[in-house]
């Protein structure tokens, strides 16, 4: 009989103020979030940020056997890095490259690990996340 696998809902997002501008990710991990400003980047940049932010944690918070029995589901709500990370679009942008091999790179390491592109309304949590981020940098750059 086969081995259960555990299934692990993720939630990405990325944003930015101005393109480029101000930029911050969210992500949840089953029921722990994170967020944080990431400086100047694209929208896109932010986006792929979090997707690698997200893997990065999860490989730290479950470990190698734990990884090897758990199907992780990356739920995004951007139709360029999903199309990119599932091959239907090809990386034009000379920036995202690296971001994109970053992703696959990690993506060796999960035994299981998918994207599903969801609307930006589905994926209203990772957004705030997002804001919340951006809102605290932009009040800690108004203190100087």
């Amino acid at each position: 009989m086969p081995e259960k696998k555990d299934i692990l809902l993720v939630y990405t997002d990325g944003g930015s103020r101005g393109n480029p501008g101000p930029a911050a990710i969210g992500v949840l991990i089953g029921d722990k979030s994170y967020s944080q400003a990431i400086g100047q980047a694209t929208n896109n940049v932010a986006e792929y940020r979090a997707v690698i932010f997200a893997l990065q944690k999860i490989k730290q918070l479950l470990g190698k056997e734990k990884l090897k029995k758990t199907e992780v589901i990356v739920h995004l709500d951007s139709e360029l890095v999903y199309s990119q990370l599932c091959g239907k679009y090809k990386i034009l942008e000379p920036e995202l490259q690296p971001l994109f091999i970053a992703v696959w790179n990690l993506k060796l390491d999960f035994a299981k690990l998918s994207f599903k592109k969801i609307s930006r309304q589905d994926n209203k949590a990772a957004d705030r996340l997002v804001n919340l981020a951006l809102d605290q940098e932009t009040k800690d750059n108004a203190l100087f």
